[in-house]
């Protein structure tokens, strides 16, 4: 368990405080719309608790990274965030300028504010260590206004970024609500015993990070059922003519190149743990979603778009044997209502199951809401994408290292 402050201990020390919160409400943007999702409505609960408890809320948060396409203002998603809160947000068209600083300074108990993208400003991406960020003018003059800080921005944990490890070494910090579970949770695999089978679905389209996992805890997972990317190159491993690219596809040869040795390795050294598909579909003449037993292919001709249903169902009898589960990655293109079998098959029988589970952030959350599951059934359905992946691996999250560092200067 990380030895962070949290909010309940930040209850006991302020009242009617001006915090700085760091969210991370980094989202898709269609046809310049900023789409709505899981993390708005999580970092709400987060503001929420603080508002209604009569602090002065200031909120910073980014979007995309300069140059990129996505990269935008916050306007959008003060409104998106306010229809979470069920009231309002004042967007502030600054960083940390005088605009900023007198926006904070007006603001009365239980306001809400939203700072524009931290990222236009020039501090928030330098190469900085976390006591050096904490010197810049990012970090001076947003904290010269501010009481205490809030880290919420688990999904961006990773990232050494000044809004995220410069402000606990010069205000009293703590971890928000989504912080706080998300770290419980997505360490769960490395700091929990179970005592039953703990089982881990792989999948998704970037295999580098699928095997990084498998490589890191197999030692602390008993049963991998594979699929996706990650899948067809490890079958490929095992000698079957599947794992490469066809047509316009080129996401196989090259993932290939780059991990054929860990993904041998891992085979050789932890092959029985490892569930590889037994049967794979794919869109047939007519557009229809078509199967075909492993044993039947000679030569990859098509693109392989999921798990078939064998290999669905030995994975159901895996996971209602389970103590815990974990998912990382879809098993197939479930976006496509034909090849969902393999994602949705697998999140149901977790549902089904009374098993600690944890879904892990991404396309592989969306896919709950997209087919009607019940959110509730599973223990934590993660936010996070690379933070989710460093918890698992046991890799250091500087932001909450940092947290955990700067605990005795926020409790002294």
């Amino acid at each position: 368990m990380a030895s962070f402050a949290t909010l309940d201990t930040f209850a006991e020390r302020f009242s009617e405080s001006r915090v700085l919160v760091r969210l991370d409400l980094n989202s898709p943007i269609e046809d310049g719309t900023v789409q709505d999702n899981r993390r708005f409505e999580r970092h709400a609960r987060t503001v929420s608790e603080l508002a209604d408890a009569g602090h002065r809320v200031v909120c910073l948060a980014h979007q995309g990274r300069p140059g990129r396409d996505d990269f935008a203002h916050l306007d959008q998603h003060a409104e998106v965030l306010a229809a979470h809160l069920d009231g309002s947000v004042q967007f502030v068209d600054d960083v940390c300028g005088d605009e900023a600083l007198a926006a904070i300074e007006a603001a009365a108990p239980g306001d809400v504010l939203l700072l524009d993208n931290v990222r236009m400003h020039d501090d928030e991406l330098a190469d900085r260590d976390p006591a050096d960020h904490a010197d810049s003018e990012l970090v001076q003059r947003l904290a010269g206004v501010a009481d205490a800080y809030v880290n919420d921005a688990y999904s961006a944990a990773h990232r050494g970024h000044a809004s995220l490890v410069g402000f606990p070494h010069v205000l009293p910090a703590y971890a928000g609500r989504v912080m706080e579970t998300e770290y419980e949770a997505n360490s769960a695999i490395a700091s929990r015993e179970f005592d039953g089978t703990v089982t881990m679905a792989v999948g998704g389209t970037k295999a580098t990070d699928v095997i990084q996992v498998m490589d890191a805890i197999g030692d602390k997972v008993d049963a991998f059922c594979l699929g996706g990317i990650a899948g067809e190159l490890f079958l490929r491993a095992a000698g079957h003519p599947v794992g490469g690219d066809v047509g316009d596809s080129n996401r196989f040869d090259e993932q290939w190149e780059r991990n054929e040795e860990t993904i041998r390795a891992v085979l050789d050294e932890r092959g029985d743990q490892i569930h590889l598909p037994l049967d794979l579909a794919y869109e047939g003449a007519y557009g229809e979603r078509s199967e075909v037993d492993l044993w039947e292919v000679e030569e990859k001709v098509t693109s392989f778009l999921d798990v078939g249903g064998d290999t669905v169902d030995a994975y159901r009898d895996i996971v209602a044997d389970s103590e815990a589960v974990f998912v990382k990655g879809a098993l197939g293109v479930f976006e496509d209502e034909r090849f969902a079998d393999g994602t949705v098959g697998v999140l149901e029988a977790i549902a089904d199951t009374d098993c600690f589970s944890v879904i892990g952030g991404g396309d592989t959350s969306r896919a709950i809401e997209m087919y009607g599951l019940d959110e509730s059934a599973f223990s934590h359905v993660s936010i996070a994408g690379g933070a989710y992946i460093r918890a698992l691996t046991g890799e250091p999250l500087i932001a909450v290292e940092t947290l955990r560092d700067c605990r005795p200067k926020t409790e002294a």
